[in-house]
């Protein structure tokens, strides 16, 4: 094996890291209910803990990417997972939903500055040719949350309740700080800052901002979905409660699918690969709708809407990263911001259609026309990028 194509250790590592946070993230979507009686809230109340959370990565991501530009990156992420250890920690021991709900808020902060630096760190660590691959292996960290994480995390809740989950999550933020401080390389003076003006120049530019949108959007017609997926299942489909994590066991299984290829499609044709990915979920969301009105045809909606969903996190990512080449930092944490700002949105959204729309049936047709407005700004995106946009430009180390 030649040294090109081997996988440097420290991607493991951030992988770990994407792996806490992942399962602090999702897991909530299989307790809404249980939190939701607990905290006596409606479904749809809990799920603004999911938008909280979203909008919190949105806030914070830019802003300390800004304030910790100047900082190793390794000593920032392990910055970051300490707030987020310590920001599950206040989760399990919320004593209301008012106090979970600013819980949840602090340890957003740490989750879009881990993944915008990291995918900067992911990148430098391999030759330019694998660079949507590296981002994609960083993301599996994410994908194993949603296929191992949640599943038992809904698992435990169900047994134990919802706060023995988030202690639990803890513990992992524990592992996963000791694994990156053995694995992540130091990085003094590897790496230059350029001045915020010229980073703030290369994020205004029509194709970035089109990039941006194009993640909100995108990956917000995942979140309409995604937030709801208990009682969609339940409600909807007919299973019953201990069903739900096995089912989420399967949908995760297509989520590593879908992040690997997303990531090989990227490295060949990265404009083809957005769009593509893009229009293939929205054609699954749609069949989502149609497929939960029985069981058989819902297992495969879910299994298909994992594969589909994160196909396209790797081409999202790795296009704003090219179009901002000049501020890799702020551009990648800026657009992990905009993934959590489509989640808010999704989870907003799928709220406003079951409580004031049509129910619960109408949520995945309302995603999959979210999806298909993001589709409509990628083409747009396209058009207004920099010459040559499949080749990438080098990013710093």
């Amino acid at each position: 094996m030649s040294a090109a194509s081997r996988t440097p250790p420290a991607l493991y590592a951030l992988a770990a890291g994407a792996f806490g946070i992942g399962t602090t993230e999702f897991v909530i979507m299989g307790l809404l209910l249980q939190v939701a009686r607990d905290l006596h809230v409606g479904v749809a109340a809990a799920g603004l803990l999911i938008s909280g959370y979203a909008l919190g990565v949105f806030v914070g991501a830019p802003l300390l990417t800004a304030a910790t530009g100047r900082l190793s990156r390794k000593a920032v992420l392990l910055g970051l997972m300490a707030i987020f250890t310590l920001g599950n920690l206040a989760c399990a021991l919320a004593p209301s939903y008012a106090t979970l709900m600013a819980a949840r808020v602090v340890t957003s902060l740490a989750h879009g500055t881990f993944f915008g630096v990291g995918s900067v760190v992911a990148t430098g660590l391999v030759v330019a040719e694998r660079r949507a691959s590296a981002i994609s292996l960083m993301f599996t960290g994410l994908t194993l949350a949603t296929l191992l994480g949640v599943p038992a995390g809904t698992w435990l809740g169900h047994l134990a309740g919802w706060r023995a989950t988030f202690w639990a999550v803890a513990a992992v933020g524990v592992v996963a700080l000791a694994v990156i401080a053995a694995r992540v390389p130091a990085d003094h003076g590897r790496h230059a800052t350029p001045p915020l003006r010229a980073e703030l120049r290369a994020i205004a530019q029509p194709s970035v901002l089109l990039g941006l949108a194009t993640t909100v959007l995108g990956f917000g017609g995942v979140f309409t979905v995604f937030t709801y997926v208990q009682p969609l299942l339940t409600r909807m489909a007919g299973f019953p409660d201990r069903a739900v994590p096995p089912i989420l066991l399967l949908l995760g299984m297509g989520l590593i699918v879908g992040n690997l290829l997303g990531g090989r499609l990227a490295d060949r044709r990265l404009g083809a690969a957005l769009v593509g990915t893009l229009l293939a979920l929205a054609a699954v969301l749609a069949f989502t709708g149609l497929a939960l009105h029985a069981r058989l045809p819902a297992l495969l909606a879910m299994g298909l809407f994992g594969i589909a969903a994160f196909a396209t996190v790797a081409p999202l990512q790795l296009w704003v990263l090219h179009e901002a080449a000049g501020a890799p930092n702020l551009a990648s944490s800026l657009n992990i911001g905009a993934f959590n700002l489509g989640n808010a949105f999704g989870a907003w959204l799928g709220g406003v259609v079951i409580e004031h729309g049509t129910g619960l049936a109408a949520v995945p047709f309302a995603g999959a026309l979210v999806t298909l407005g993001g589709a409509a700004v990628a083409l747009a995106g396209l058009r207004a990028a920099r010459p040559a946009p499949v080749r990438l430009a080098a990013c710093e180390r």
